[in-house]
């Protein structure tokens, strides 16, 4: 079944929508933990708030800047962006992946991704919200180029290059798995 196409401004709008509400619950509900909050997980084995953002740090430390360089050396090839969204078949499968729920399909974090401690300081709050200024930053450089040319290498799968358009939801939906996780933490503290 073909899926019906998607204009890239309403694309590259929803991802926009989706870090602006992921800024407003960073700023709402991370922001002012204490040490000892940011630090707490519900349990063995499970991550704290700080330990599911500064996943997120990683992950996004290690994309963000491809992205960046990426789209500037499109932009300084001429590039132009293309009215319809296209997805590739590996990024589709991958966001498809994310969105399914972790409780009903846990994911195993590769090591090099995941949280370096159990005591991480304040500082990766504030980390998270500049990675999400730069991710509202690429989501708006995105709209000048040809998002479906662009491909970005894939940290974990080198050989996969999935579009910009697949990365860059991928990023989002990852983030929005992590941030839920992180709420989840909060709310069961909360009871």
């Amino acid at each position: 079944m073909a899926a019906t196409a998607l204009r890239t401004t309403d694309f590259l709008d929803a991802l926009a929508a989706d870090v602006e509400q992921a800024r407003e619950v960073a700023n709402r509900r991370f922001r002012s933990l204490t040490d000892d909050q940011l630090n707490r997980g519900p349990g063995p084995g499970k991550w704290s708030v700080g330990q599911c953002l500064e996943h997120l740090n990683i992950v996004g430390g290690l994309y963000l800047p491809v992205i960046s360089r990426k789209i500037k050396a499109a932009r300084e090839r001429g590039s132009s962006p293309a009215d319809t969204v296209a997805h590739g078949y590996f990024g589709r499968k991958m966001t498809d992946a994310m969105r399914v729920p972790a409780s009903e399909k846990p994911m195993k974090t590769p090591q090099q991704y995941a949280p370096s401690g159990s005591r991480l300081p304040r500082t990766v709050v504030e980390v998270f919200s500049r990675q999400l200024d730069e991710l509202s930053n690429l989501i708006e450089q995105a709209r000048r180029v040809n998002a479906n040319a662009i491909r970005i290498p894939n940290p974990i799968i080198p050989l996969l290059l999935p579009r910009l358009t697949d990365a860059l939801e991928l990023l989002v939906e990852h983030m929005k798995r992590h941030i839920g996780q992180a709420e989840r933490v909060l709310d069961s503290r909360e009871l």
